[in-house]
């Protein structure tokens, strides 16, 4: 019975990220690019101090408040299945990955030119496309500087064993029991840590 229902549960198409919620990720994963792109409008010799101040605004807003409702989410998880870790390496390195599209900072951008907004739209359009696609919204800088780490494991629930990246605050090595709420088929994220049974910190 507590079998089937691990499978129905891990089977579960809704699961999934939603479209709407894999956005929100990959917008507060570029939120520092926005943020940038905000500093380079300002024009000290304006009245209002920018030269778009409309979509700097926009860009402004859609940065703080992904990043903010990102963190939240991240940090109210709280459940999952109860696994044991076999193997672990870190894989942080691979947040990195997001850095690329910075490289348009050290461009002259005019945010007041439609043609430099609607390739940056497009720019993004294909990168959240291929994020969602592979569900890979989660490796996501703004977890990195928020202490998150990614930590490919393999983990056992009862006999069956699985590999997955898993997005962690804490540092887990193969020994440790955690519980891990699934986002996508191969993407986990760490709940908080199972706390240690008394017998067995006395045989410590």
């Amino acid at each position: 019975m507590a079998q089937r229902e691990t499978s129905a549960a891990m089977s579960d198409p809704s699961l999934r990220l939603r479209p709407l919620v894999s956005l929100l990720l990959f917008l507060s994963a570029y939120s520092p690019l926005l943020i940038i792109l905000v500093i380079k409008d300002i024009d000290l010799h304006s009245p209002i101090f920018f030269r778009s101040p409309v979509l700097s605004g926009i860009f402004l807003l859609i940065a703080v408040g992904s990043s903010v409702i990102t963190l939240r989410a991240v940090k109210e998880i709280d459940g999952g299945l109860p696994v044991v870790i076999t193997k672990a390496a870190n894989r942080s390195g691979d947040m990195f990955g997001y850095t690329i599209p910075y490289m348009l900072t050290f461009m002259r951008i005019d945010l007041g030119d439609w043609q430099t907004v609607l390739s940056l739209a497009i720019l993004l359009s294909i990168l959240f496309i291929m994020a969602y696609r592979t569900q890979t919204v989660f490796i996501n800088p703004i977890l990195a500087i928020a202490g998150y780490m990614l930590i490919d494991c393999t983990f056992k629930r009862g006999e069956k064993e699985t590999q997955a990246m898993v997005i962690t605050r804490a540092p887990i090595s193969a020994g440790d029991s955690c519980r891990l709420e699934r986002l996508s088929h191969y993407l986990y994220i760490a709940a908080q840590p199972e706390p240690k049974q008394s017998g067995e910190q006395d045989e410590q």
